[in-house]
């Protein structure tokens, strides 16, 4: 089997042609980048992917990361990855020059991305968590923290992560109890922290960390969070380091994703941790959530990234594999005939073609969410710059959403065509299996982010966010409705805007009668309908891309290439909008089965 782990043409043709890079990259901020050295950048992240990333991808899964003598031991090729991707400013892309970064657009910066995750899903959430850290300092830090931290996590010296979770408070982070007491220009810091991705290895060294903790006396409650600095060494007054008493308790052993070491944390033991307020105090909440929206993106994306790794793999197997005879019209075989190879199968193409359409629609939907990013914050005019933040916040759920959910499936069925070879740790689907289930837990669950879509996006600024991209929607329906060969997509993907109506318009009155129990008992039925809808949207508007490349004789790409994306949407538009639907007469059902029911149901 070829070892293809991505559609590099899918990824550009999306990036340039469907979500037009080009009018990001006008931006003032952007201006010294052009398409041509974008694609030296994606060119040479690919070659960085083949050497440093992929051969590494299934020995780490069978060399785990774990807990010994009081550290984590991680494959050898962690350090390299942070060295040699911090001296190609693979963490340091999206920051300013004045930081030392190549202030690269995030749609960019986010292709890059991709392409790693879909070679070795494992590696990435090292360099992803470091850039992460780095950039709450940057933004709420002192310029004290800036200059102490920023220049050797952003060089890949120095590792960095997000403390947030704590063993008796899981998600809920207003039960959170690490406390900082005040001690001088620093606090001492005491608690435990769980589920610390990329909290510690053996080599480091130094991890940053980016911890919540209530200080003495504050309120109950988020209200009362501060967001701190605490290393696990501190710099001392000589220049060195000396230990910050952050002790590594655990390696939690997981299912998937054994090369990505997940820490449990002590801070504190020996009185002895200190730490450093970024911002304002009972800010940290606030502050971590402003940053949410990237760390979510980023969640959607590596799930989509092992989706296309999958997708790519059995899509190879099935090119390869011979079994069985063709069906003819009259049900017969002919058991004379060499036998077909598996792609021959309609039920195998039906497989294969459910991969693409969640595969491609879920990028799709992270390059838009990557450009409404962009241009959110650099859009010279106020209102544009609102309107896509509107965009953002809006589609923001969906896009961790969809990928993770819908790329879990499209993974099973990848693993179902190899059929029980798919089964077997010979073949790597099964490790694409066991590592994208932990996507949709990661940076808050499919049901707490069904909550955020539907109890605060959609009834934002009374319904303004959810207008602005039904627009977008309308427009991309114009588009295709200009081509008669996809005119009756176009009419089918507007009656589904007319269906989200009349579902709102049945579950909207419980938030205004103040029952949101009853408004949100079903959110995570919604996020699913919703989710289908705005994939729907995409395929038609990259059927309307590819439509328009044949009418005008492009050939940067194949005319088999820009079919291809016809026939995906056409299947989309059968097999996957048709689902909206029946969850539409769950959604609008009278019947409320989950709310008040007595959990007596259960003995």
């Amino acid at each position: 089997m070829a070892n293809k782990y991505i559609d590099i043409n899918t990824l550009k043709f999306l990036l340039y042609k469907v979500h037009n890079l080009k009018s990001v990259l006008e931006q003032p901020r952007f201006l010294d980048y052009d398409e041509g050295s974008v694609e030296l950048f994606l060119n040479a992240t690919k070659d960085f992917s083949d050497k440093e990333l992929f051969p590494f991808f299934k020995p780490m899964d069978e060399n785990p990361a774990h807990y010994k003598d009081g550290e984590i031991i991680v494959h050898p090729q962690v350090r390299e990855y942070m060295k040699k991707g911090g001296e190609m400013g693979l963490i340091s892309a999206l920051f300013d020059y004045d930081l030392g970064g190549l202030q690269m657009p995030s749609m960019v910066v986010t292709a890059a991305a991709y392409i790693q995750e879909t070679a070795n899903n494992q590696l990435p959430g090292y360099i992803g968590l470091t850039l992460g850290a780095a950039e709450l300092i940057i933004h709420f830090g002192n310029t004290e923290l800036k200059e102490t931290f920023i220049p050797k996590m952003l060089s890949g010296k120095w590792g960095g992560t997000m403390c947030l979770t704590e063993p008796q408070a899981g998600s809920s982070l207003s039960d959170i109890i690490t406390t900082a007491t005040p001690d001088g220009e620093s606090y001492n810091i005491a608690g435990q922290k769980i589920f610390i991705s990329g909290g510690d290895y053996q080599g480091a060294e130094n991890i940053v960390h980016l911890v919540l903790a209530r200080i003495k006396g504050a309120p109950l409650g988020t209200k009362g969070i501060s967001l701190f600095v605490v290393p696990k060494n501190r710099p001392d007054t000589q220049g060195g380091l000396v230990s910050n008493d952050v002790i590594t308790i655990a390696d939690f052993e997981k299912m998937g994703q054994k090369g990505y070491c997940t820490t449990h944390l002590s801070f504190g033991d020996k009185n002895d941790c200190k730490g450093w307020l970024v911002g304002e105090a009972n800010q940290g909440l606030k502050y971590m959530f402003l940053m949410m929206n990237g760390a979510r993106i980023g969640v959607g994306r590596g799930a989509a990234a092992i989706a296309m790794a999958a997708y790519q793999t059995s899509l190879a197997y099935a090119k390869e594999r011979p079994q069985g005879r063709a069906l003819s019209s009259t049900g017969k075989k002919d058991v004379s005939e060499k036998q077909t190879l598996i792609i021959n199968h309609p039920d195998v193409k039906r497989m294969l073609l459910l991969q693409k359409v969640v595969v491609e629609g879920a990028l799709s939907l992270i390059l838009l969410s990557a450009k409404y990013q962009d241009l959110s914050v650099t859009h010279p005019e106020e209102s544009e710059r609102k309107k896509y933040m509107y965009l953002l916040e809006m589609i923001t759920p969906v896009a961790k959403t969809y990928p993770s959910e819908m790329g879990a499936l499209a993974v099973s069925n990848g693993l179902q065509v190899l059929g029980g070879y798919g089964f077997c740790t010979d073949f790597i689907l099964q490790q694409y299996y066991r590592d994208i289930r932990i996507f949709s837990i990661y940076e808050g669950t499919t049901g707490i982010q069904s909550l955020d879509l539907l109890g605060r996006k959609v009834t934002m600024d009374h319904g303004k966010a959810l207008q602005l991209l039904s627009e977008e929607i309308i427009t991309a329906i114009k588009a295709a409705s200009e081509y008669e060969d996809l005119l009756s997509y176009a009419n089918l993907l507007k009656s589904k805007l007319g269906l989200v109506q009349e579902v709102l318009g049945f579950l909207m009155p419980f938030a205004q009668q103040g029952d949101y129990k009853r408004y949100l008992s079903d959110a995570t039925v919604f996020m699913e309908f919703f989710g289908n809808i705005l994939i729907g949207w995409l395929w038609l508007d990259m059927a309307s891309h590819a439509k328009k490349a044949l009418h005008e004789k492009d050939t940067q790409y194949s005319e088999d290439f820009y079919l291809g994306k016809i026939h995906a949407m056409k299947f989309y538009y059968k097999y996957e909008l048709p689902k909206t639907t029946s969850l539409s007469e769950i959604l609008l059902n009278k019947e409320v089965l989950t709310v008040d029911a007595d959990t007596k149901i259960f003995d």
